[in-house]
């Protein structure tokens, strides 16, 4: 893996695959907020979650939009505006990429507040890298190594965490087995480095 799962920003800046992929899962989300991470987004992630016309909107998808709005009501996920200014950023409009409205303003957004950006799209994480640096972006397996390597999540909450994934067609598991695996990993090395 390239991420350091032993450390991670709390207070993120999502977009929607991220919203997706944390609130497939009770057990994963629980766990980030037992941990006092906290999660915003912006009105247009807000669009592309609950207004936006989909090709594919099943009855998982219009579940994962219902809890986030219940999350947003419980204030539990804020949802924040930007201005025109704030969109008219030259440098995230030159390196767009055909990002959509949602990747950018959520970039944006990250930028104005000086916070981290989580994404699980490679062409928004490689934009976000580019314009607020490496330790700003993460990821939702870079969340889940992150809480296993500080023991919020156990081993037996992986098969829970996975379960639910899949149980809304969403796409990460191989990912966050990996990212379980790294914390494994690193947890071990310190075992013997501090046996040593």
């Amino acid at each position: 893996m390239n991420i350091d799962i032993t450390q991670f920003q709390k207070i993120n800046v999502v977009d929607t695959c991220v919203i997706d992929n944390l609130l497939s899962s009770t057990t994963l989300y629980r766990a980030a907020r037992s941990s006092n991470c906290s999660f915003c987004y912006t009105k247009f992630v807000e669009y592309e979650m609950l207004y936006k016309t989909r090709k594919n909107l099943d009855e998982k998808s219009k579940k994962l939009q219902q809890k986030l709005i219940d999350e947003t009501k419980a204030n539990r996920f804020e949802c924040h505006n930007l201005s025109i200014d704030d969109l008219q950023e030259i440098e995230i409009l030159e390196r767009r990429k055909r990002l959509g409205g949602g990747e950018l303003s959520s970039i944006a957004f990250a930028k104005k507040i000086n916070q981290s950006f989580m994404t699980d799209d490679s062409k928004a994480r490689k934009l976000g890298i580019s314009i607020l640096g490496s330790k700003r972006v993460q990821t939702t397996p870079h969340l889940i190594g992150w809480l296993f390597y500080i023991q919020e999540l156990t081993d037996s909450d992986l098969p829970m965490v996975i379960s639910e994934h899949q149980e809304y067609n969403r796409p990460l598991s191989n990912y966050f087995e990996e990212a379980y695996h790294e914390s494994l990993r690193i947890k071990n090395m310190n075992n013997n480095v501090s046996l040593r």
